[in-house]
């Protein structure tokens, strides 16, 4: 049974989230704010955009409110978030730096982890900011078609409460925040999407779901390979990608529509695909979370809970050929990917 408090974290995060989704939906249409088609996109017509604010706001102003209670960690998600979330509103507004971004990239992971793991080493952190930023710009990569990213931060915020079952202190009141806000986020991005998420709301979730995957694991709450599981969605079609396109001589830097979510919508849609990638996450990785909870293997043996994480998207990956170009598809020229 759910607790009356998460029950009421859960509705003030639907609240505030579906009154500002209302409130960015209308200010986007008057200001011009919108995503318009491009090489990759798979919209057909311009779309308002920016619609992440609906649980950036409510989610960065419960971190700063902890923050300033003595939270460390929580004020530096809040700050990093929302820097993250105002060059993410500059990109979708008239596009940033792509060298901007991965800076502030880097530095909302670096600031995050000196806080929340201060006597990490300077190798140990480095590799923690490293592995931080990637997982913020792989969310931005991931991005890409109606309601994806949105069900993957609730598969997360949902699956660490029910892995850990049911999380101490701030971390697990957050979790219970977020899940409520992008709920209400999901009214409007569920496809057909009404409005995107847009740069302003994938860097934000990147950092706050790589973060707390992080501080748990820190704090021992829940071991790192169970959020990893529950994020292996992301994680595994980037990085399969990623590899693919560089052993193959594509440049790594063009836009294209080669990830694996990515194939799967052409052929069958936005509402098959993420339809089939909450299922995915709610019936096969969030089971296997709670077992590598429970799990008593030590590292790196507990790492073998990725195996079947991942298994149904790798077979889904060789199958599809994801990483390579479909036959009419040229390589189009792009600094980085969009949200569409």
């Amino acid at each position: 049974m759910v607790p009356d408090v998460a029950l009421m974290l859960i509705g003030a995060g639907f609240v505030a989230g579906l009154v500002l989704e209302c409130l960015t939906l209308q200010g986007s249409r008057r200001l011009a704010l919108l995503a318009h088609p491009n090489e990759r996109s798979f919209h057909v017509r311009p779309t308002p955009t920016a619609g992440g604010l609906a649980f950036v706001l409510p989610v960065a102003g419960y971190l700063a409110w902890l923050g300033s209670l003595g939270a460390a960690p929580a004020l530096a998600l809040a700050a990093g978030g929302l820097a993250l979330a105002a060059v993410g509103l500059w990109d979708d507004l008239r596009e940033a730096s792509a060298r901007l971004r991965l800076l502030l990239h880097v530095a909302a992971a670096a600031v995050f982890v000196w806080s929340a793991w201060p006597e990490a080493g300077w190798v140990m952190g480095a590799l923690v900011v490293l592995a931080l930023a990637w997982h913020i710009n792989l969310y931005n990569f991931m991005d890409g078609i109606d309601g994806l990213a949105g069900v993957q931060g609730l598969v997360f915020f949902v699956g660490v409460q029910v892995a850990g079952m049911g999380l101490p202190g701030w971390p697990g009141d957050l979790c219970w925040l977020a899940a409520g806000a992008l709920v209400a986020f999901l009214a409007y991005n569920w496809p057909p999407a009404r409005i995107f998420m847009g740069d302003t709301g994938s860097g934000f979730l990147g950092l706050v779901t790589g973060g707390m995957a992080l501080l748990l694991w820190r704090e021992q709450t829940l071991p790192l390979t169970a959020s990893l599981v529950l994020l292996a969605g992301f994680w595994f079609d980037a990085s399969y990608t990623l590899i693919v396109r560089a052993s193959t001589g594509q440049a790594i830097t063009q836009a294209h529509r080669s990830h694996l979510y990515q194939k799967v919508a052409a052929k069958r849609g936005h509402l098959w695909t993420t339809t089939c990638y909450l299922l995915y996450g709610v019936f096969w990785l969030l089971p296997l979370a709670w077992l590598c909870a429970r799990s008593a293997l030590p590292f790196p043996l507990i790492l073998v809970w990725l195996v079947p994480a991942v298994a149904p998207l790798a077979a889904a990956a060789w199958w599809l050929r994801a990483g390579l170009p479909d036959a009419c598809e040229p390589f189009s020229p792009g600094a980085h990917e969009r949200d569409d």
